[in-house]
């Protein structure tokens, strides 16, 4: 599924990014093609009007001046009345060239280079853009002058071959260019949604593991469940008592086990958590909490001990229960882990800004830096071989929610010496 994901969403970014990338190629060589052609239009009207004030002003036309309008990129015709002039000489297709513009001039504006009217008294032309018969593009212009002997007619036309070469050059490079931005973009494309699907993928590997390790803690409380139901109903009445204390502490177990369930499950929006925030005294609840559990390490042969700060601290604003139930599994932990002989310590500090930090210290076997940051996941238990009826796994990320909960952090170290050394910022 995923995989059709990351494909699908990696062609459909490289389209819509290379198809911008396209437009915008086409619209800027556009414009800039424009623009240049402007500029060379501007350059043809120059030299068109300095070429018909010379025409005007001057009463022999040279062929030096012809050969240079013609050096210039110009191909120049003239004609008096109806016979053209003898100059530099023009090419067959050139002179077809010239025949394309006196027809166009015709058409457009009634404008005839052959025939000049006799009352002409200022030089009049008609320019404009062709495609002429060879495939390329001119700038054309047909002008009527007058002259003593009635008139004189002229075609100018700027050849923009090179100008056209030049600009087929330039779409090719940019084609070429943008050929080579849409593989960047293809490539960058893969990284990216690969980047984006990533958490997804983990998110959905998780739910997955979850889902399974779940139905495996329920399975095994379920399982103990019918057993017992079963032997129950062949049991004799003095043993009736015995099964069904069993059942109710299966059932009790899975109860506490759904209760964590619903508690990551609802811990995944701050929305949904259920809080209840008041000001709570921390220091005789770390007492109480330490009374609870003294029983239990004195059996293990264990010593548990308890340290709070000389001056008291003022209750502060959280969810008590939650905070308690953090701290407890803390605690919880430490003794189940803890060899005989070993010790615990239940800390509580005051700190800066109206914080308080619990920490819970032991001297077992500690945990290795390997280990250290998935203790925090879910069904995670370092020595997967032991199967401990009260410890499911969830306790560490149900803690750690209710650190983030409350802006806190919980995290793990080593104890000098050996041991876990667990710290909560409340």
């Amino acid at each position: 599924m995923f995989r059709n994901l990351h494909r699908n969403m990696t062609l459909f970014c490289t389209l819509i990014t290379s198809g911008i990338l396209v437009l915008m190629t086409v619209i800027c060589l556009l414009l800039s093609e424009r623009a240049m052609r402007e500029t060379l239009h501007q350059v043809f009207l120059r030299d068109l009007n300095s070429a018909v004030f010379h025409l005007e002003s001057q009463s022999v036309i040279t062929r030096d001046w012809l050969m240079e309008l013609e050096e210039g990129n110009y191909l120049v015709s003239l004609y008096d009345k109806d016979k053209p002039l003898v100059h530099n000489g023009l090419r067959e297709n050139q002179w077809a060239l010239c025949q394309q513009v006196r027809d166009l001039a015709m058409d457009a504006c009634q404008l005839d280079v052959m025939a000049p009217p006799e009352t002409l008294r200022s030089a009049v032309w008609h320019d404009f853009t062709m495609r002429g018969r060879d495939g390329h593009t001119y700038f054309a212009a047909a002008v009527l002058l007058p002259r003593k002997s009635g008139g004189l007619g002229a075609v100018f036309l700027m050849p923009l071959l090179e100008q056209d070469k030049r600009f087929a050059v330039q779409w090719l490079l940019f084609a070429g260019i943008d050929l080579a931005g849409v593989g960047a973009l293809l490539l960058f494309g893969w990284f990216f949604t690969g980047k984006m699907l990533h958490p997804l993928r983990e998110t959905r590997e998780k739910q997955v593991q979850f889902v399974a390790a779940a139905s495996h803690e329920l399975r095994s409380p379920l399982a103990v469940m019918l057993s017992e139901l079963s032997a129950l109903e062949r049991a004799e009445p003095e043993q009736r008592t015995h099964f069904q204390e069993s059942i109710r502490a299966e059932g009790m177990r899975m109860s506490r086990l759904i209760d964590d369930l619903l508690t990551l499950s609802s811990a995944e929006s701050a929305r949904s958590w259920a809080m209840l925030t008041k000001p709570a005294s921390l220091d005789t609840m770390t007492l109480n909490l330490y009374e609870k559990y003294l029983s239990p390490a004195r059996e293990k042969g264990l010593r548990l001990t308890v340290s709070l700060p000389e001056e008291g601290i003022a209750p502060v604003c959280c969810d008590g229960e939650r905070v308690e139930q953090a701290v407890r599994t803390l605690l919880s932990n430490a003794l189940s882990y803890t060899p005989s002989g070993g010790q615990v310590e239940l800390i509580l500090e005051k700190l800066s800004g109206g914080r308080v930090r619990f920490t819970v210290r032991d001297n077992g076997p500690g945990i290795p830096d390997s280990e250290k940051h998935k203790i925090f996941q879910r069904f995670y238990r370092i020595d997967s071989s032991r199967q401990d009826r009260e410890h499911f796994g969830l306790g560490l990320s149900v803690a750690r929610e209710i650190a983030r909960i409350h802006r806190g952090r919980l995290w793990v170290e080593d104890t000098p010496g050996g041991g876990a050394c667990f710290r909560l910022i409340i």
